[in-house]
């Protein structure tokens, strides 16, 4: 069965499937916003969800909320900006405290159909399994790094339906993905392919077994979240039928915490 969701709501939807697909540590609710806390996992996964709307003061509140809850914990205040989702008066009132703008990410779409119309069938062969195993994992992180033991228990933590899509040569698993399924979307995420089997049609091989598997878990449309400097993960993409939906962005300030944000970890995040 095809979702449907106002145009208004499906910005908000969809980043909040993503955020229950890369679950925090923990979550705090403030007015419909999200106040979240990763340690030792990608920046972005313990940004703040500005998903309630209110009057000016009723967000400086929050804004205030948001900044006691990371200062608290040691973080800077970082804050997903996804127009359509997000307050609109909000952009004005973080850069008026300060707040500089990070990065630039794509969230895009396709439907499931589509995607599988367009993926080429070739001999690579992918292991589709409910649970990551270890060998799959040390894959993802060999391509993206960071904090290991955090990562692994950020997978752990998934509640939704999901399936961890690995390519074979041989018996080494050399490219990655995963998919969660939620009302009718599924969502893509952690694509890494080793750099020995980057363009042999491995990335194509993953997209394909989890758009096999989103078809037969009533899922009929497919989302992602990809940087726009990463523009070969957007042709990759774009060649499957995914196109944006929304751009986003965050807005950060060091808020008493320490580190900060850089580039959004490439595509498919998480």
């Amino acid at each position: 069965m095809l979702v449907t969701e106002p145009a208004t709501s499906l910005e908000t939807g969809l980043q909040e499937r993503a955020a229950r697909s890369v679950p925090a540590e923990s979550i705090d609710r403030v007015g419909g916003w999200w106040l979240r806390h990763a340690p030792g996992c990608s920046w972005w996964v313990a940004s703040v969800l500005p998903h309630g709307d209110g009057t000016r003061a009723e967000l400086a509140e929050r804004v205030d909320a948001a900044e006691a809850y990371c200062a608290a914990r040691g973080v800077p205040t970082l804050v997903q900006m996804t127009p359509g989702a997000m307050p609109d008066q909000l952009d004005a009132l973080l850069a008026e405290r300060g707040y500089e703008r990070k990065a630039s990410v794509s969230l895009q779409i396709a439907s499931t159909a589509e995607v599988l119309a367009r993926t080429p069938r070739g001999e690579l062969r992918v292991r589709l399994q409910e649970q990551p195993t270890r060998e799959w994992f040390d894959v993802l992180h060999q391509v993206v790094g960071g904090d290991a033991e955090a990562q692994w228990k950020l997978m752990r933590r998934i509640a939704e339906p999901a399936a961890y899509a690995g390519v074979q040569l041989g018996d080494q698993t050399v490219a990655v993905g995963r998919a969660v399924a939620e009302t009718g979307w599924a969502g893509v995420f952690s694509m890494a392919t080793l750099p020995a089997a980057r363009g042999k049609g491995a990335a194509a091989a993953v997209i394909g077994a989890l758009a096999d598997w989103a078809s037969v878990n009533d899922a009929d449309r497919m989302y992602l979240q990809v940087e726009h400097e990463n523009v070969g993960a957007v042709r990759i993409y774009g060649r499957f039928g995914f196109s944006e939906l929304r751009p986003f962005y965050f807005r950060m300030k060091d808020t008493g915490g320490v580190g900060g944000a850089g580039g959004a970890g490439g595509t498919a995040a998480g």
